[in-house]
């Protein structure tokens, strides 16, 4: 009983095998034609996408030459090749500007950026390329009914952007490389200023300020330290009852002594001394 299945399937096989190939090589660009469509229903993608190959360029302006263009696009979507299928649609966008189709194809190349979108760890050129695409989509089609997805779509990636650059300030934090922990913070805290780790954020950049005064040498101490003292502020203005104001309080108490200090001992330095890097 096995043994007939396995040969009814091989034969079976064996026969679209061989129609696939009678038809892709017949030269009859309609009946080529028809079959792309019939295998695409049939949700055959790659079947159907090696056909709309062979067509495409020999069909430009028939009536059948949209619809094809925007189910070539989708078989790539449909076999999970993200980076053509965002390829293809948008270049369907841009060709056929009047086509019932466009929407739809707008949408997908932005979407299929949004399928390729990796983890907030990873390189996020997608997820960019994604959030352009979908505001593109909003601008173009402000009435459409997936403007809200869409909206809904851009704040899960930019959200995606807010980890990855917190996790870059706090790396170099780690790594005691606190002015670029500063600078990194700050970029955030300018490209993402409603973001959830406003917090914590500012708190480590009061905190990477304090540290890199105290590692600064004499010349650069004050000048560090009276930063370190307007990010405090800065902290303690939104955050006065923060979970980290106590630490915030002693870390300004302390910037403030260790200034006096500093302008002590500058005074005492001969006016010959020039400051270092």
């Amino acid at each position: 009983m096995f043994g007939w299945l396995l040969l009814s399937s091989t034969l079976l096989f064996c026969a679209c095998k061989g129609e696939y190939e009678k038809i892709r090589t017949s030269g009859d660009v309609r009946l080529i034609l028809n079959k792309a469509f019939d295998y695409y229903n049939k949700k055959q993608y790659l079947r159907s996408q090696g056909l709309f190959d062979l067509v495409l360029g020999s069909i430009k302006g028939d009536l059948k030459a949209e619809e094809a263009n925007f189910k070539y696009a989708y078989t790539y979507y449909h076999q999970e090749q993200f980076t053509l299928a965002a390829y293809y649609f948008k270049n369907f966008s841009s060709i056929y500007t009047n086509s019932v189709f466009r929407e739809e194809a707008a949408f997908m190349s932005a979407y299929s950026n949004y399928q390729q979108s990796p983890s907030y760890r990873l390189e996020q050129s997608s997820t960019e390329s994604a959030i352009e695409e979908f505001q593109l989509f909003v601008n173009l089609f402000p009435e459409s009914r997936r403007v809200e997805e869409c909206n809904k779509l851009i704040d899960e990636l930019r959200r995606k952007l807010e980890e990855k650059a917190f996790a870059e300030g706090e790396l170099y934090f780690n790594l005691r490389q606190y002015q670029s922990a500063v600078i990194s913070f700050d970029n955030l805290v300018k490209d993402y200023p409603e973001t959830p780790d406003a917090e914590r954020v500012l708190y480590l950049i009061a905190k990477s300020d304090y540290l890199l005064s105290n590692n600064s040498v004499i010349e650069k101490k004050d000048g560090r330290y009276s930063e370190t003292i307007v990010r405090c502020n800065d902290f303690l203005e939104k955050y006065p009852d923060g979970k980290y104001s106590d630490e915030i309080k002693e870390i300004k108490k302390d910037s403030e002594e260790k200034r006096e200090e500093v302008k002590k001992t500058l005074k005492k330095l001969p006016s010959s001394v020039t400051s270092r890097t």
